[in-house]
C-alpha cells in the first residue's frame, strides 16, 4: 500500500475538478481526501502502487475540458488507512495562486434543459453546471466556493442540494447551482426604477418591447447591453443617439448560426469562435441588417447567445438584436440596477436585471481572424483571468498599469502573468475610478502585493500618473518603458520568444524618447532593451489631438510637406479656403503641430486623400474603411524609398495622387507597407520579427507580410491571445522587467 498527497495549480476550481477525482477514486477503490486550497487543489489517494499509477494516468487524461493543471507535486508519504474517499471543506488562507475559470457559455446540456417543459428548470434563465456559468464575476474570494460567491445568499432547496451532493452528476459541487425556487429571479423596472414586473412576466415585458421596436437595458454576466432590433433602422438609430455613438458599429447577436448564416458568411474558423466556450464577439462579413448597425462596413460583430436569459430571448423574437455595451459613449460598463437607472435611463426603455450581485465588470471579448490567425482584439469575458505564461520567470513581483487607451492592467509573477479585463480609455473620471477599483480588487482576489511598478513613458497618461504616485506612496521602484518597444515585448511575451527580434510596431501614437509622437517603428528588440532601427519619416499634426479624429489635417500636411505651402495640388479635403490659409500657416510655423512618425496616422490620411474618410467619428474609422475595400485582385504597389534612418512615404503619395480608384489605391497602399517591411526585414537581417500596434489589426496588411516574409525565410510572430493594440502593453511592460541586461 501506498499514500500520495499531490498538490494542484492552474485553472482546477469552477471546473468540476473535485467531481471528477471523487469519481475515478470510487471507481478505482482508492481511499483518501480532496479539497480546495487559496492555491490550487490539495489530494491524498492511498491504494496499492498499480491502483494509484492508474489512478495518476486518468487523472491527466480525463480531466474536465474547461480545467488547465500548470503544476502538479506528489510527495510519497506512509498509509494513513483511509477508508474511503471524500471531498473536505476547502481550506483558508495560504498563498492565492490559483487561476480562476473564466465566465463560461451555457452547455449543451443545460441548454436542453432549459427548453425541455418536462425539466424542473424549464424556461429557468439562471441554468449552470460545473461545466458552464458564471465564475469569474461571482467569486469574492478563494477558494472557489459557494459561501465566497455572490450566490451566498441563495439557500438550495432539497432538490438543488441533493444534485449538489450527488457525485454521479454534472453539478456535483456546482457552486452557482439554483432552480426557479431557490436561484436569482428576474426583475423588469421602468427607466425610472420602479419595479414593473419578476419572472416570466418580466421577459414577457420586455420581449414585448423590443417587437414594438424599443431598447432594453439587459443586465448580463458582467454587465449590462443595451438591446435593439437589428433591422429596424428607426431603432438603430435612436439607439445611436441616445448612446452618443455616432459611427463606431454596434454588435449583434444572433439567436443561433442558422439565423446568423442569413446575415452574414462565417469561415469555418470564424464559426469555431462563434461557438467556443468564450462566445467572443467575431468580426464577420455581413449583410442585411440595418444601416447603422455598421455604417460604411461589410464586416460586422456577431456573437451568439452564452447565457440562458440570452437564449430565452432571442427564441421568441423573430430577429436579431444589437447587443452593444451597456454604457454611455467613454464611460465603462455599468454592473448593477441602481448604476443603470442613473447612467442608462436615458437610453432604456425598461431595465431587465436581477437580484444576484455582478461582483466586477467584465465586458464582451472581441476577436478578429488576422493573417490567418485568430487574434484577441479585447481581452475580457470568457478569456480573463485565465494567466498568460512568460518565456522567463520573473525576479519579482511586477504590477504593470498598462496604457492610455483600452486599458488593461497586468499582474505578474513566477512565470504568470494575470491581464485585467477590458477597462477602456482613461479619458473620464469614472473610467479612472473603475481602473483604481478593479485593480485594488484583483490584487486582493490572487493575494497579490508588487514589488515593483511598470508604466508607460508618456508624461500625461493618467496611468503614468497614477503609478508614479502609488510607487511613491509603497516606497516601490517605477520602471518607466516607451510605448513601442512594450507593444514588441508584449508579442514577444505572447509567443515565448527570447532573444533579438525585429520588432514592428505600428500604431496611432505613442510617446517617442526625443519627445515626437511615435508610431512607424522598427525596433530591434530584447527583453532589455530596443535600438530605433527605422521609422517613417516624421510629418505634422496639424491641431495635435484634432489631426487624430480628423484624417483630411494628416493629408493636407503631407502635401505641405512635398509641396510646400504655395505649390499645393488642387484636391479637395472638404475645407474652405480660410481653414486652409490657417491650417498652412499653423503647419508653417510648428503651431499645435507636433512632429509625428505614425504607421496609422498615414493610413488616415491615405483614406482621406483616397476620399473614404475626412473625419473620424470613432478612433482609426479611416483606417478601417480602408482596410474594408482591399481587393486581393491587385497585386501590385506604389514605389517606395528605404533610407539610412527612415522610411520615406513621399513617392508613396505622389503615386497614389494619380490614382482614380480608391479600391484600387487602398489595396496598393497596403500592398506597399508590405513591401517595405520586407525590405527593412533584409536589411536588418535578422530571421525573427514580431508585428504589433493596433494597425497590426489590419487582416490584408498582416496577411501580405505575413506571405511575403515567410516566403522569404523569415519567421513572423504575431498575436493571438493577447490584443495587438493597446489592450496587450500591460504586457509587455511586464516583460520589460525579464530584461536586466541587454545586447542592444
Amino acid at each position: 500500500m501506498k499514500r500520495l498527497r499531490i498538490f494542484l495549480e492552474g485553472t482546477v476550481q469552477g471546473v468540476g475538478f473535485r467531481p471528477f477525482l471523487y469519481r475515478i477514486a470510487r471507481d478505482l477503490g482508492v481511499g483518501g481526501y480532496v479539497k480546495n486550497t487559496a492555491s490550487g487543489v490539495l489530494l491524498e489517494v492511498e491504494g496499492d502502487e498499480e491502483t494509484l499509477d492508474l489512478f495518476l494516468l486518468r487523472l491527466e487524461r480525463e480531466k474536465p475540458p474547461l480545467s488547465r493543471i500548470r503544476s502538479r507535486r506528489i510527495e510519497e508519504l506512509d498509509p494513513a488507512g483511509f477508508g474511503d474517499f471524500r471531498i473536505e471543506r476547502s481550506e483558508e488562507g495560504g498563498d492565492r495562486g490559483i487561476s480562476l475559470l473564466p465566465d463560461t457559455a451555457t452547455c449543451g446540456e443545460c441548454l436542453r434543459e432549459l427548453f425541455d417543459p418536462g425539466d424542473r428548470r424549464f424556461l429557468y434563465p439562471f441554468t449552470n453546471c460545473t461545466l458552464c456559468g458564471p465564475r469569474f464575476t461571482i467569486v469574492r474570494r478563494l477558494p472557489y466556493d459557494r459561501a465566497n460567491t455572490t450566490m451566498d445568499v441563495f439557500r438550495m432547496c432539497p432538490d438543488c442540494d441533493r444534485e449538489y451532493r450527488d457525485p454521479s452528476g454534472r453539478r456535483f459541487h456546482a457552486q452557482p447551482n439554483a432552480c426557479p425556487l431557490c436561484g436569482p429571479r428576474l426583475i423588469l423596472y421602468s427607466s425610472e426604477g420602479k419595479v414593473l414586473a419578476e419572472e416570466r412576466e418580466a421577459l414577457r415585458g420586455s420581449l414585448e418591447l423590443l417587437l414594438k421596436g424599443g431598447i432594453v437595458a439587459l443586465k448580463g454576466i458582467g454587465g449590462f447591453h443595451l438591446l435593439c432590433n437589428a433591422l429596424d433602422e428607426g431603432s438603430v438609430r435612436r439607439l445611436r443617439e441616445l448612446k452618443g455613438r455616432e459611427g463606431k458599429p454596434f454588435a449583434v447577436m444572433f439567436r443561433d448560426l442558422t439565423q446568423l448564416r442569413r446575415f452574414a458568411d462565417p469561415t469555418q474558423e470564424e464559426i469555431s469562435l462563434l461557438t467556443s466556450p468564450q462566445r467572443p464577439i467575431v468580426l464577420i462579413r455581413g449583410r442585411g441588417l440595418a444601416p447603422s448597425v455598421a455604417p460604411r462596413l461589410r464586416r460586422i460583430g456577431a456573437f451568439l447567445p452564452y447565457t440562458p436569459l440570452h437564449h430565452l430571448l432571442l427564441a421568441e423574437l423573430p430577429f436579431p438584436v444589437v447587443a452593444t455595451s451597456g454604457n454611455l459613449s467613454g464611460e465603462p460598463i455599468v454592473r448593477d440596477e441602481e448604476e443603470a437607472v442613473l447612467r442608462l435611463g436615458s437610453v432604456a426603455d425598461c431595465i431587465l436585471g436581477y437580484n444576484r450581485k455582478i461582483e466586477r465588470r467584465c465586458d464582451d471579448s472581441v476577436v478578429k481572424v488576422v493573417g490567418g490567425v485568430p487574434t484577441v482584439l479585447r481581452r475580457s469575458r470568457g478569456y480573463v483571468p485565465l494567466p498568460l505564461e512568460l518565456p522567463l520567470t520573473l525576479k519579482r513581483r511586477v504590477l504593470a498599469v498598462g496604457a492610455h487607451l483600452k486599458n488593461t492592467f497586468a499582474l505578474g509573477r513566477g512565470r504568470e502573468v494575470f491581464l485585467s479585463q477590458h477597462i477602456g480609455d482613461m479619458e473620464t473620471l469614472r473610467t479612472c475610478e473603475v481602473f483604481e477599483e478593479s485593480l485594488f480588487d484583483l490584487m486582493e482576489l490572487l493575494g497579490f502585493d508588487p514589488e515593483v511598478v511598470v508604466c508607460d513613458l508618456h508624461p500625461r497618461y493618467e496611468t503614468t500618473r497614477w503609478a508614479e504616485e502609488f510607487a511613491r506612496r509603497r516606497g516601490l521602484p517605477l520602471i518607466k518603458v516607451q510605448h513601442h518597444h512594450a507593444h514588441v515585448l508584449s508579442c514577444m511575451a505572447e509567443n515565448g520568444v527570447r532573444g533579438r527580434v525585429l520588432g514592428v510596431a505600428w500604431d496611432g501614437t505613442g510617446y517617442g524618447e526625443d519627445g515626437t509622437v511615435w508610431g512607424g517603428e522598427f525596433l530591434l528588440s530584447d527583453y532589455g532593451g530596443y535600438v530605433r532601427f527605422k521609422h517613417f519619416r516624421e510629418f505634422r499634426l496639424i491641431g495635435g489631438e484634432r489631426a487624430v479624429r480628423e484624417p483630411a489635417r494628416v493629408a493636407l500636411s503631407l502635401l505641405l510637406h512635398i509641396f510646400g505651402r504655395e505649390k499645393l495640388p488642387p484636391l479637395n479635403l472638404g475645407f474652405s479656403d480660410r481653414e486652409l490659409d490657417l491650417l498652412s500657416e499653423a503647419w508653417e510655423k510648428g503651431l499645435n503641430a507636433p512632429l509625428c512618425s505614425s504607421a496609422g496616422r498615414l493610413l488616415e490620411g491615405v483614406s482621406a486623400l483616397l476620399g473614404i474618410r475626412w473625419r473620424n467619428s470613432y478612433e482609426g474609422e479611416a483606417a478601417v474603411l480602408l482596410e474594408d475595400l482591399y481587393d486581393p485582385a491587385f497585386k501590385d504597389h506604389y514605389p517606395f524609398s528605404v533610407g539610412d534612418a527612415t522610411v520615406d512615404w513621399e513617392p508613396v503619395i505622389l503615386a497614389l495622387l494619380e490614382e482614380r480608384d480608391p479600391v484600387r489605391g487602398a489595396t496598393r497602399f497596403l500592398n506597399t507597407l508590405a513591401k517595405i517591411v520586407l525590405a527593412v526585414a533584409e536589411e536588418a537581417g535578422l530571421e525573427r520579427l514580431c508585428l504589433s500596434g493596433g494597425v497590426m489589426q489590419n487582416d490584408p496588411l498582416v496577411t501580405a507580410i505575413r506571405d511575403l516574409l515567410e516566403e522569404r525565410g523569415f519567421r513572423v510572430y504575431t498575436h493571438r491571445h493577447v490584443p495587438p493594440n493597446d489592450g496587450g502593453i500591460s504586457l509587455g511592460q511586464v516583460a520589460r522587467t525579464l530584461g536586466e541586461d541587454s545586447e542592444l
